[in-house]
């Protein structure tokens, strides 16, 4: 042991570690080059990184061929009633996430007056794709403020430490009722009312506040995102809540950037700009690849590095790859959807047996497959075709033209339909297919490469815990290893020791995490060791186990030996081992 680190026994003093992890290759977070070494882990921290010879250890890991990494800090997640009641937070804590940050996008429980909690509800359940019945039943509510809701979480415990942010929708009804949940003007009273609030919970430990201001974002009943149109004085005066604290991070989903519009982006980024330059606050914001305007992103991260040159913070948050629609049997959304026998088929009510072996009867298929299109949905469906790829397995996540159903059906000589209904008849009828629908307009990942690469951007966006039955990107940061360092067979890769730093130091650093994400004497014991020849995501299947039954598509990996989380084992070789080590965070670290 290195007698030279703060706090460690001289030579010559036989200390017996926690933990001693002997021989791994140690990626660290830092950015610094790989390096064999043995990692010493005491009290949940780490002790030292080096040799340590034969120094005695409660328990000694042979990590000889695999990496050790610092867990992964995933600031992009919607767990925020999942973790009133599931201890493990699949599927991110599948995939190697020790850190994660809920209360994005404007959308939380909390405040709450007790009248409001099924509208809070149908607030989540429209813009995040979380089924209502799965919240309704799953949450008790021991909270009214957002403190309140701090203390509810700081009593459990999960696979990984937990930090949340105050959303605006939720504080927009609290003070405002139903003006605020319509999106009517705040008056100077509101607005004071809403930063008193924001302050308290930042106080209390919120890691920052939350907006949304695209319309893509809607409640169940069909009404924009609370704060939507929210004016400047009100953004604002929120945000002055942080700036007279010196805490928080303003995280939002910005107008337009879903590419419902192509004009409010840049206005967006000059309020940004002199927001941060305001309250001397981090502020980031959803950007990705639009399809109506397919280089505006540029435009859009060079005015943010214009505006870090003026004296503002700004964080453009950006995704490792395309978001993508999974189109299934068992989806919120098919490809069959338009198909007059296929919807007669669904209102059956069969069970999953039932419906599956009735798709697999010739008469059925034949009825499905010889649908003609009408004359306002033929080009759609043509769009569809070469816009709509097999998934594959392993899942293939930037797929070339002639993977998609166009591209197959030319080569076989099948209609495409024909191909979407063999696809999707996989695995038992739980096949599916894949549709990017943004960061993929030129047809490949480039741009997102481009995007990791820029010198401002967060890596982010994964959105775990929401979009149950249509997306699952939680398996994010497993994918930032397999495709961008070893497997990108479509162009330039990236090197194993940015994109581990990309997704632990830097993304903690940004929330005030400091105390992990880099594998170092001091830091909290927060490891992945991974076979890197075997880190394989696995095929996305949905599932029926939220409670009341509710839908969820999940996504496993293989190749993460262990996670470890403060020093404790949390899954080996993908199992749960039960072990919850896994607190509250409250405040910047």
């Amino acid at each position: 042991m290195h007698a030279s680190i703060e706090g460690l026994p001289s030579k010559g003093e036989q200390t017996m570690h926690d933990l001693v992890i002997r021989g791994g290759t140690v990626v660290d977070g830092t950015g610094a080059p790989a390096r064999t070494a043995d990692v010493a882990v005491d009290g949940g921290r780490i002790t030292g990184v080096g040799s340590f010879g034969g120094e005695p250890a409660t328990r000694m890991v042979d990590a000889d061929g695999l990496l050790v990494t610092p867990g992964w800090v995933d600031i992009h997640t919607h767990y925020d009633g999942q973790a009133t009641w599931d201890e493990v937070l699949a599927p991110s804590s599948w995939h190697g996430v020790t850190t994660i940050v809920t209360g994005n996008c404007g959308v939380g429980f909390a405040p709450a007056r007790p009248d409001r909690h099924e509208w809070l509800i149908g607030l989540m359940e429209g813009v995040e794709d979380i089924p209502g019945t799965a919240l309704s039943e799953g949450m008790q509510w021991e909270w009214e403020t957002f403190p309140e809701y701090l203390d509810t979480l700081d009593r459990r415990q999960w696979t990984m430490d937990v930090g949340t942010q105050i959303a605006h929708g939720a504080v927009r009804s609290y003070v405002m009722g139903d003006r605020g949940a319509r999106n009517e003007v705040a008056t100077p009273e509101d607005i004071g009312a809403m930063k008193q609030l924001v302050k308290e919970a930042v106080a209390a430990g919120a890691l920052g506040f939350s907006t949304s201001r695209t319309l893509a974002h809607l409640a169940i009943d069909g009404e924009p995102v609370p704060g939507t149109f929210a004016a400047e004085d009100e953004l604002f005066g929120i945000g002055s809540a942080l700036g007279e604290l010196g805490a928080g991070v303003f995280e939002l989903a910005p107008a337009g950037s879903a590419g419902e519009d192509i004009v409010g982006p840049r206005k967006e980024v000059d309020w940004m700009r002199r927001l941060s330059s305001a309250i001397h606050r981090p502020v980031t914001f959803a950007l990705l690849q639009v399809d109506s305007a397919p280089e505006l992103w540029r435009e859009l991260m060079d005015e943010s590095l214009r505006a870090v040159s003026e004296g503002a913070d700004l964080w453009p948050q950006v995704a490792g790859r395309a978001t993508g629609l999974l189109s299934g049997h068992f989806t919120t959304y098919s490809l069959f959807d338009l198909i007059p026998a296929y919807q007669e088929l669904k209102a059956k009510g069969l069970s999953r047996e039932e419906f599956v072996a009735a798709l697999e009867r010739h008469e059925v298929r034949r009825s499905i497959e010889s649908w003609e299109p009408g004359p306002d949905s033929v080009d759609r469906m043509e769009q569809a075709y070469r816009t709509t790829f097999a998934l594959g397995s392993p899942p293939e996540y930037e797929p070339g033209p002639e993977q998609s159903l166009a591209g197959i059906a030319a080569v076989s000589g099948r209609p495409p339909l024909s191909v979407a209904y063999d696809a999707m008849l996989e695995n038992n009828g739980c096949g599916l297919l894949y549709v990017p629908i943004l960061n993929y307009s030129m047809g490949d990942l480039s741009p997102a490469r481009e995007m990791l690469l820029h010198p401002r951007a967060a890596a982010g966006l994964a959105d775990g815990g929401a979009h149950c039955g249509v997306i699952c990107d939680a398996g994010q940061p497993t994918f930032m290893l397999t495709h961008w360092t070893r497997d990108r067979a479509r162009g330039e890769r990236l090197p194993i020791e940015w994109v581990v730093k990309k997704q632990s130091h830097d993304t903690a650093r940004l929330y005030g995490l400091g105390d992990r994400g880099t594998v170092e004497p001091g830091a909290v014991a927060d490891l992945n060791l991974i076979d890197y020849d075997r880190l394989q995501l696995g095929n996305p299947v949905v599932v029926d186990d939220l409670p009341a039954g509710g839908k969820r598509i999940v996504q496993d990996a293989t190749g993460y030996v262990e996670t470890i989380k403060s020093g404790v084992t949390t899954f080996a070789d993908g199992h749960d081992t039960g072990a919850r080590p896994g607190v509250l965070l409250r405040g910047g670290r």
